[in-house]
């Protein structure tokens, strides 16, 4: 019996604690982007206020940072967008996409229209 409950208790302790690895709930089935890989910017914004995300699928913001917007999603009206953040010293912060609220940025520089609709896929939400 000992054996059984220290075997389970070890498997438990090694199981994962992060998010990291996992598909996460997806925020919208569609997203506007530049073109049909959403590999162009759209816009360039600029952080009004720091943001704190609230897992894995979102990027941390600072006050003042440059975002390049890469996408929008649409299911929801427009509340998040997808894009990768500009520090004042480039290479001062790994490069990672990720989602934001769209509330805690600025248009600054319309770079592409954002006419081209495209459905979403489970990477699009998935948590490395």
């Amino acid at each position: 019996m000992h054996c059984k409950l220290w075997l389970v208790f070890s498997v438990w302790l090694l199981l994962p604690t992060s998010e990291a690895g996992r598909q996460m709930p997806k925020l919208s089935d569609k997203k506007l982007c530049a073109d049909a890989e959403c590999s162009h910017p759209i816009l360039i914004a600029r952080a009004l206020q720091d943001y704190y995300p609230g897992d894995c699928r979102f990027i941390p913001i600072r006050q003042g940072q440059l975002i390049y917007v890469y996408a929008m999603l649409k299911d929801r009206g427009n509340l998040f967008w997808a894009g990768s953040v500009q520090d004042t010293y480039y290479g001062q912060q790994e490069a990672r996409i990720g989602h934001f609220p769209s509330s805690v940025v600025e248009e600054t520089h319309p770079l592409m229209e954002a006419s081209t609709e495209v459905k979403t896929t489970n990477w699009d939400f998935y948590c490395n």
